[in-house]
Order: C-alpha cells, then sequence, then structure tokens
C-alpha cells in the first residue's frame, strides 16, 4: 500500500510527525514499512521556463532554436520535440542537474549552436512514461520556479507492507484511522452524509448470486465530460505509482485508494435493457473480452457483472471492452459492491490476471463502506466532469449483523502484565473506531465491518497492545521452575535408533504423514484388512497426499524407485514415524510409532570391488542390522528371531519371513518385498524390509549395564559338525547352547551349513564353534572336554543329529 504525507494530511494532522517517526509509529502498530522515499529529488535542478521564439535549425531538419526566459536570464536550447512553440510553459534542466535516468545535462553544441540546457519531457523527468513531446504546463506560471515546488511535487512516499488479515488498512483513509488512533485525533472523513438510494431508480440491479456478492450500489450520473483530470489529481495518482487515464477513471481509481473500495465505471448507453444482472456464466458463455483486449476463458463458477443481453465485467477483477467509458461517454453508470473474497480470488488465478481491485476485494472489503466510497466518487465526478447526479441502486440481501465481544479487564491485564483500567482500554479501541459499552471488569465491544480480522477476545486484547505500544507495556521476567524437563522414552528410543541405525550406513528419511490412498492396492492388502480404512483429509494439496498413513514401507519403497531412477542402486534407509489407525467417522485416529527400514541393492555400496566382492544384499543383512540394534538397546535377552510359516502379510515373500517376537508377542517383521509388489512401485531388484512396532518394543525390560576387566587367561575353543534333518533349522543349534548357559561358555556361533553330496538326501551339515574360558585359571582339556561332550550330547539327543566330523584347536 503506497500514499504520500501530503494526501494523508487530508484526513489527519501530521504537525511534529516527520517521516521517518510516521514510519516508525506505523511499524511498531503492525503495519510494517517497507520504503520512506522523497519524491522527485533528483529534479532540483529543474526549473518552470517559457519559450519566447522558435526557429529552425540550420543544420538539422527535426531540430529546432528557442529563446527560453528561466527567471530573469534569456538562454539558447536546441530541442527537437515536436510540439515546442512560442509561449510554451515547460521545465528545463539546467547544466549540472542529473535527470532520474542518469542523464547528465551540460552546457553543449548541437550542430554547431550552443544549447544551454535541455527542455524535459514528462518520462525524462522520472514523473510519468508520457514521452511523445516536452511537458506542457499551466501558461499561467511564472518562469524561473524549481518545478518540485511549481507542480507540488515535494512529497515523501511511504510503502506499507501489509499481512494478508489487514485489508483495513489498504486504503489512505486506513492507514489515517491507525494513525489516529496513537494520536488521540479524529479522521476528517471526505463525504460528510450517505445517499438515500431506495428511490425507484430508471435502472433495476438483479443479484442472483447473493453468497459471491452481499451487497450492490451504483449511481447514475448525466452530462458528464471525459477528459484530462486536473493536475492535483494526476499527482497524487502518479505519487504512488498509478498512470492517469481520464478524469472518469482517474477518480475510480483515487476513490478506491481512499477507501479502499474498488469502484467501476460503465458507459450507460451500452448497457443493455438499463439493468445490472450479478451472475455466473451462462450457456454458451464461454469467453469475454476484459478492458486490456485480451480474450479470457469463462469457467462456470465465476462471477460477472452482466446486462439484460450479456456480460460487461468480470466481477472484482477487470471490466469489459464492451462497456468501456470512452472519451464520447456522457452518461455513467458507477458501481460500487463486496464481494466474496475466495471467488475473487479464485477467478484472479485462473485467469493469471491481478489488478488493484482483486487485490482489495480477496481480502475482504467493508460492506458498510460501500455507499460512502461510491458517493465520493459521484461528487467527483460531478465536480470534475460537470456531471449531474441521478437516481442510484443499492442492493443489500447479505447484510449481517456487526460481531460482539466481551472483553474482560483482568484477562487483558493478565495476559499482557499491565494494570489498565476499563476506562484506557474503551479509550484504546473507540480510537479506532470501536464501539465500546459497559464499565467495571467487564466491556462489551461491537466490532466495525471493516475489521473482518477481529474474530475472539484475545484479537481485541492485541488491538489495545497494538495502540498502547509494545515498548510502553512493561517487561516482566517470568518465574520458572528450576528443574528439569522429563525426557520422554519414546522420543530417546527413537533418538537411539536413528543412531544406531545411521552408524551401521542407513540414511534416515522422513516423508510426508499425508500419502496416496493407491498404497493399499499396489501392497496387495486384503479387502477387509484395517490398513485399509485411512483417515482422509477434507482439502488434500493433491491426490497423492489424501490419507493419513497407516503404514511405513510404502513411502520408503517410493524413495527406494526415486534412487534407483537417478542411478542410485544401493539403498539403505530407515524411518521413525507415527501411523495413524482409523477409529470411526467423526473421531481421532489412533497414533502408532513404527520403525521401518529397507535395503536393496549391493552388500557393501559405494565400497571398492578390489577389497569387497559385489555381493547383493539379503534378508540377513538385515536381521544383522536387528540384531546390532538389540545390542545397542541392550534387548538381546528379550527378543528373538522365529521363521514364519506361510504368508504373514501380503507384501512378504512366502518362505523369507522373519518374526521379531517378544514372549510370545509379534513385535515386527523381516522379509523380502514379493517382486510383483516391487514392480507395482516401479522397482526391478530385489527389496528387504524391516517393520517393528516402537510402543511395545519400547516396554520391553533392557539388560542392565555391567563391565568385567579384560581376561588374563587363555581361551580354548571346540568345533562341531554335526549332521541334522533338513527341517531343523541351525539357528535353534545355536539357541540350545547359549539357553543352555554352560559354565565357561563365552561365545558359540555357526561357521557352515551344508547340504548335497556326500552328505545324505533330507540331512545337512552344520558346524558350529564354541569358546571356552575361565576367569579364575587358566583351563586343561580335560575339564573343556567334559563341558564340550555334554553340549554334543544335548544337541543329538533334542535334534536327532549325529556326528560328521568334531575339530578340535586350543
Amino acid at each position: 500500500m503506497k500514499l504520500t504525507l501530503s494526501w494523508l494530511g487530508n484526513y489527519i494532522s501530521l504537525d511534529g510527525l516527520s517521516a521517518e517517526q510516521l514510519a516508525a509509529r506505523l511499524t511498531m502498530l503492525g503495519l510494517e514499512v517497507e520504503a520512506v522515499q522523497e519524491l522527485y529529488a533528483g529534479l532540483d535542478a529543474v526549473k518552470t521556463a517559457k519559450v519566447l521564439s522558435v526557429r529552425r535549425h540550420p543544420d538539422a531538419d527535426r531540430l529546432t532554436l528557442c529563446e527560453v526566459e528561466v527567471g530573469d536570464k534569456i538562454l539558447p536550447i536546441v530541442c527537437g520535440a515536436p510540439n515546442v512553440r512560442e509561449g510554451l510553459v515547460t521545465a528545463i534542466a539546467l547544466p549540472g542537474a542529473k535527470l532520474p535516468g542518469g542523464m547528465e545535462i551540460r552546457k553543449a553544441k548541437v550542430r554547431g549552436q550552443v544549447s544551454e540546457g535541455m527542455l524535459c519531457s514528462w518520462k525524462e523527468l522520472g514523473i510519468s512514461e508520457a514521452s511523445a513531446g516536452i511537458v506542457e504546463l499551466d501558461s499561467a506560471l511564472a518562469s524561473g520556479q524549481l518545478l518540485r515546488e511549481a507542480l507540488g511535487l515535494a512529497d515523501t512516499m511511504i510503502e506499507v507492507d501489509l499481512t494478508p488479515n489487514r485489508a483495513d488498512c489498504a486504503s489512505v483513509l486506513g492507514i489515517a484511522r491507525e494513525v489516529a488512533g496513537v494520536t488521540g485525533q479524529t479522521v476528517r472523513r471526505p463525504v460528510a452524509a450517505l445517499p438515500d438510494l431506495s428511490q425507484p431508480a430508471a435502472f433495476t440491479v438483479a443479484i442472483d448470486e447473493p453468497q459471491l456478492c452481499p451487497r450492490y450500489a451504483a449511481r447514475r450520473l448525466t452530462g458528464a465530460t471525459v477528459k484530462p483530470s486536473p493536475w492535483w489529481l494526476q499527482r497524487l495518482l502518479l505519487a504512488v505509482g498509478m498512470r492517469p487515464i481520464n478524469n472518469i477513471v482517474d477518480i475510480t481509481n483515487f476513490v478506491m485508494l481512499e477507501y479502499g473500495q474498488p469502484l467501476h465505471a460503465f458507459d450507460y448507453a451500452k448497457i443493455a435493457g438499463q439493468g445490472i444482472v450479478v451472475r455466473r456464466p451462462q450457456a454458451g458463455e464461454t469467453a469475454f473480452t476484459t478492458l486490456d483486449g485480451s480474450e479470457r476463458g469463462l469457467e462456470p463458477d465465476m462471477l460477472l457483472i452482466c446486462d439484460r443481453d450479456k456480460p460487461v465485467a468480470m466481477a472484482g477483477v477487470m471490466g469489459g471492452l464492451n462497456s468501456e467509458v470512452t472519451d464520447t461517454t456522457t452518461d455513467i453508470l458507477l458501481e460500487s459492491a463486496c464481494f466474496a473474497p475466495v471467488s475473487i480470488r479464485r477467478t484472479a488465478r485462473r485467469l493469471n490476471l491481478t489488478s488493484e481491485a482483486s487485490y482489495r476485494f480477496e481480502r475482504g472489503v467493508n460492506p458498510e463502506g460501500v455507499t460512502e466510497a461510491l458517493e465520493r466518487a459521484a461528487q467527483l465526478i460531478c465536480e470534475l466532469a460537470g456531471a449531474t447526479m441521478a437516481d442510484g441502486v443499492d442492493q443489500h440481501p447479505g447484510k449481517k449483523e456487526p460481531l460482539q465481544l466481551e472483553l474482560r479487564v483482568r484477562r487483558v491485564n493478565n495476559l499482557l502484565g499491565t494494570n489498565f483500567s476499563s476506562g484506557q482500554i474503551a479509550a484504546c479501541l473507540r480510537g479506532i473506531e470501536f464501539a465500546v459499552a459497559g464499565e467495571g471488569e467487564l466491556l462489551r465491544v461491537t466490532v466495525p465491518a471493516f475489521r473482518v480480522d477481529i474474530e475472539r477476545e484475545v484479537d481485541l486484547i492485541e488491538e489495545v497492545a497494538r495502540l498502547t505500544g509494545y515498548n510502553e507495556i512493561p517487561v516482566t521476567l517470568p518465574v520458572m521452575a528450576m528443574d528439569c524437563p522429563q525426557p520422554k522414552p519414546l522420543r530417546q528410543l527413537r533418538q537411539k535408533i536413528a543412531a544406531t541405525m545411521t552408524g551401521l550406513g542407513f540414511y534416515e528419511a522422513v516423508n510426508y504423514s499425508f500419502v496416496s490412498k493407491k498404497y493399499s492396492d499396489l501392497l496387495r492388502l486384503a479387502a477387509d484388512d484395517p490398513r485399509r480404512q485411512q483417515v482422509e483429509l477434507l482439502n488434500p494439496l493433491s491426490e497423492d497426499q489424501a490419507a493419513m498413513r497407516t503404514m511405513l514401507l510404502p513411502g520408503l519403497l517410493d524413495n527406494v524407485r526415486r534412487n534407483i531412477s537417478f542411478q542410485q542402486t544401493d539403498v539403505r534407509l530407515f524411518e521413525t514415524g507415527k501411523v495413524f489407525v482409523y477409529t470411526a467417522p467423526g473421531q481421532q485416529p489412533i497414533e502408532r510409532h513404527q520403525l521401518c527400514a529397507v535395503i536393496s541393492g549391493g552388500r557393501h555400496p559405494e565400497a571398492s570391488p578390489l577389497y569387497f566382492s559385489s555381493q547383493e544384499s539379503d534378508i540377513f543383512d538385515l536381521k544383522g542390522a536387528a540384531q546390532a540394534l538389540l545390542r545397542e538397546l541392550r534387548l538381546t535377552a528379550a527378543v528373538s528371531f522365529a521363521a514364519a510359516e506361510g504368508q504373514a502379510q501380503p507384501y512378504a515373500e512366502p518362505g523369507s519371513i522373519l518374526r521379531i517376537m517378544a514372549g510370545g508377542e509379534q513385535l515386527g517383521l523381516i522379509s523380502k518385498v514379493p517382486r510383483a509388489v516391487a514392480r507395482a512401485f516401479g522397482i526391478k531388484q530385489d527389496v528387504y524390509f524391516l517393520e517393528l512396532e516402537l510402543e511395545p518394543f519400547n516396554a520391553l525390560p533392557a539388560s542392565a549395564k555391567s563391565f568385567s576387566q579384560l581376561n588374563r587367561y587363555p581361551s580354548m575353543r571346540r568345533d562341531i559338525a554335526l549332521l541334522v534333518p533338513e527341517s531343523v533349522a541351525a539357528g535353534d543349534l545355536l539357541q540350545d547352547i547359549l539357553d543352555h548357559r554352560m559354565q565357561h561358555v563365552v561365545y558359540a556361533d555357526i561357521f557352515d551349513v551344508y547340504s548335497g553330496k556326500p552328505i545324505a538326501d533330507g540331512m545337512k551339515s552344520v558346524a558350529l564353534t564354541v569358546t571356552y574360558r575361565s576367569a579364575e585359571g587358566t583351563l586343561d582339556d580335560e575339564t573343556v572336554n567334559g563341558f564340550h561332550e555334554k553340549i554334543v550330547s544335548s544337541l543329538m539327543s533334542r535334534f536327532g543329529g549325529r556326528y560328521r566330523e568334531i575339530k578340535e584347536a586350543a
């Protein structure tokens, strides 16, 4: 929002306030001042001049030699403007002047003729874009005056960066109201009394879409003369960056900036049927030509201003070429209306057509100020265009009762840390035109219609703080207890998981909680699977973010696909996050925390093939990561792994499934993604995944931390090679050794599993190693062999095994 100090001074007194002080006041009111600029400061060496004589240049057909009077001096000037003539009062830049475009004026010879300055155009002076000829000023102006003083250009422009909720300040009067509120003034309004538009008129207004147009007022003016605007009006518009067009259009723009109420002027002779209809496009109305000559496509939900036959304007955005005011217009229909912000915003975005009018309508204009702005514009048209007011219409189907709020004085002081009385609070609010009733502890406040941002009591308290001045509110330090916040166990678990997984070479992924509903089909979930029931968003950003996720795996599979598409085929990712379990319509979902990890591609990503083989990852890599995580969390004693028969999940490969168990309860799953599911996600290589529920996992008891000194006595190792049935899992043999907790056994592991010739069908060879060590002394062979034979006997009897070969090493 741009305005000038002189313009603002028409409505309030600025005595004692410099531009910088005013900018500081506005910024503290929440209206951030983006720029304070002295206008036309570069024109100090430009003066008024009168052309005394003009003759042709002897050596150039398009140049003229002029004698120019500048005060008491007569200067020779060489000029090429087509409109230079004897008696013309214009602007001259004298030697030494530096114009806004960077041109520096010097005394020079032009084709052999001396020129002691330059007669300037509006564009060269940086005032407007007009460049067809030199400036033509009022012939009554005396020569030799500083141009800034002669034309009243000496002014300061202030640009305010408004937040979207402060539509009331998108006007000079709105800014004046804010300043008046902190300086104790009353705004001088241009219109003293509102017109009576209740009498029958020669034209009609019908609002077919009252929800999109809650108020529409119009006034007919006759006998107008369309001509250039007077200089005071042009000067104000130029100062804020608007181009003067003619007196009618300039008045509508001026009042829009003054009141924040967009207006539009129609040529009344072009309005068919002497009637206005506010409606949506009808069948067959697919295009409309706006004032800029562009043909715009119409959509069914756009709002139009029409006469009895055709559209004549796009409501709140731009008028139509077919009803434009031209030089021959004499009768005018002046429109002032209020439109639904969402409708105008949608239309402006679809047409890529943003205007000063749509900017204000999108934020919400004051429905109670429609007729006041209309009356102001009508009075100016009568004054500047010689028109006569005829009749008018005011339709207000969307009239609402003003919002009334209760404001507790104690609440104000508690929130602000102040000790204001009810009278002080009421005075603050009345200063910006709020109506306040009541005394004592409770005030009843009526919110004016132009403050669309005020909805609650706390909004009123913010107004009190703004108007008082945040710097004037005493600073108090909060009283806080000196204690340490208790860490949340689940948050700590997630942090430990993240640290461990990244240490294992995984990268953490953070995906949106909003996912596509198609993921359930891609994972082949059954029709009655509860994970298909998702919490849907009322206003999703896109179809790919239409529902809350019930699983983490789909997001990670999508990450794998994206990495592979960028030729990053070795992928290790994990995510800890929430999933949302549907409960019932209108009910909040249950939020659960999960860990999900995926692995795909090479076992040793980014490693040199000289030292590492190019093996592919498999399910045991993920199992190893899970075991490392359990060790780090000291949960190895509480958690076990068990092979699953059949298809545990539709997105898990049968025969390649490991359940993560704790006390008979399944906490998670490790498996391979079936190729059909992977291809549905656009992945052509094997992917393995880990899923883990964190709430029950977090409830498991961790082993106590223990420390022991390094054992100074040597260890002894014994290997076991047994033939066991194919149905026996090698891990069961190892687990049996560990579960027996045999004395002096400090380590056991599997180092070979083999089936095939010369081993009989239905059997396989499992080789294990066991390490013995005592903390009290050196073990001898006899003692170790005794313990070892007990272990072997237990394995043979429990799993139906027999010796294949026993190797011994010390």
